[in-house]
């Protein structure tokens, strides 16, 4: 039997098991295996569109055919409508930690201080996500792109009348952010060019909502060449989480060694290209001191430094969000780089609540939403050109009372503006009232 043969029955038994349990799983896959031993192979449909049936995306189909036999499909009027109280359902790709924390679970602790029910669920869990559509009043959709499976779960939201909401914290639906992102230089040209077929994938979800949320002002301007659809700002924040690990990270006894220690942190690969824009400041200004310390925290390429600067250089590979700000208390300062491309321009300040959350100040260039949660000389330091960088750093170093006093000013910020408050710089007041109302 050929390898497509045994990944298929793989990938058939996985679906089944997840959705139906270990008998389920183990009857369909024996079944399978006979059918295929007797010669039955796939349809001559799905062998000339080059794939099979997902046998996810019918999950409804029987519900329906019942509810339309029984004259019951169609409901009289949309939940939201009938309901003093709301519930949203979202609906997402969970899959990345970062994106789950900062647009879906704080989110949750947002809405439901409002009083709003908040309930979600993966989108490949398909038993859970159809459940809580039946209660929702609203459907939120996060990160998801086109497919049978969401147009699925989408058609049974319209069948239910709910209001869409999609959610997006990256431009993934944009070719042109893709086509000149610098990070895209670090991976393999066939996954960038994935990453471009599957743009349109995401636009097609997106401009099947409702409304659209995003975390930055620059995603909604660069969204707006894409979708008419009405698009509302929903910048992240610092959460419980993040304000109480920040704290205990904070306790911890830190190192007294001397060193000025400057933290630069990827949580994913291909960001040597925005270290790479102040490369020539930060070595020159490490360098220039045995005593000073770069701190690469998370997936950095060693290989992409000056020869020398690796001797001046701390390693921190984190695993967990709590470690992570654990690593990141023992700087003196972080450095946030971002190239001047259009995928940067929608990135938002989620690092510098990071620093900010264990009271330590950051130095950020003009390029995305950075920029907007520094106040300049209080919380921390703007950098307005490639010079800049090392005169920053040089300014902290030299007046440590000053540092800490910005970080400790940091610190407050996120505790006092940039926190789960349904202010119009975290949250479009237009958004909760389309929730709300």
């Amino acid at each position: 039997m050929r390898p497509s043969f045994w990944h298929m029955l793989i990938k058939r038994f996985s679906t089944t098991l997840r959705q139906d349990g270990i008998g389920a799983a183990l009857g369909k896959s024996g079944r399978y295996v006979i059918r295929r031993l007797r010669g039955h192979g796939p349809s001559s449909v799905a062998q000339s569109s080059g794939s099979s049936p997902n046998p996810s995306a019918r999950y409804l189909t029987p519900a329906w055919q019942d509810l339309a036999q029984q004259n019951a499909f169609h409901i009289s009027a949309a939940p939201a409508t009938l309901q003093r109280r709301r519930q949203i359902a979202l609906i997402g790709d969970l899959n990345l930690p970062q994106c789950r924390k900062y647009r879906v679970e704080q989110l949750a602790m947002f809405w439901q201080a409002r009083g709003v029910e908040f309930v979600y669920a993966h989108y490949e869990d398909i038993p859970r996500a159809t459940s809580i559509l039946q209660q929702a009043t609203h459907l939120f959709e996060y990160r998801l792109k086109s497919t049978e499976v969401t147009q699925m779960l989408r058609y049974e939201a319209r069948r239910l009348r709910l209001p869409v909401l999609y959610d997006l914290d990256d431009p993934l639906f944009s070719v042109s952010a893709y086509g000149t992102y610098g990070n895209m230089t670090a991976v393999d040209q066939a996954l960038k060019t994935h990453f471009l077929n599957e743009a349109p994938k995401y636009l097609d979800m997106m401009n099947g909502a409702d409304a659209l949320s995003v975390s930055t002002p620059g995603m909604i301007a660069h969204t707006g060449l894409y979708s008419p659809r009405p698009t509302y700002l929903r910048r992240n924040f610092a959460d419980r989480q993040t304000l109480d690990q920040g704290t205990k990270a904070m306790q911890a006894k830190q190192p007294e060694d001397g060193y000025f220690r400057v933290a630069f942190a990827s949580g994913s690969q291909g960001h040597e290209a925005d270290l790479a824009e102040i490369m020539q400041g930060l070595s020159g200004f490490i360098l220039a001191d045995p005593k000073r310390r770069l701190m690469l925290m998370g997936h950095v390429d060693i290989k992409a430094l000056p020869i020398g600067l690796d001797k001046q250089v701390e390693r921190f590979r984190f695993s967990d969000y709590g470690e992570y700000l654990g690593g990141l208390a023992r700087a003196d300062c972080a450095v946030m780089p971002l190239s001047d491309d259009v995928f940067n321009g929608c990135k938002s300040a989620v690092r510098v609540l990071d620093a900010a959350a264990v009271a330590v100040p950051s130095v950020v260039g003009t390029i995305g939403d950075l920029a907007a949660v520094v106040r300049h000389g209080e919380t921390g330091l703007i950098v307005g050109d490639d010079a800049g960088w090392f005169d920053a750093l040089q300014r902290l170093e030299r007046d440590p009372r000053q540092a800490r006093n910005m970080g400790q000013a940091a610190r407050k910020d996120v505790e006092t503006r940039w926190n789960a408050k349904a202010e119009p710089h975290i949250i479009s007041p237009e958004l909760v009232r389309w929730v709300e109302d």
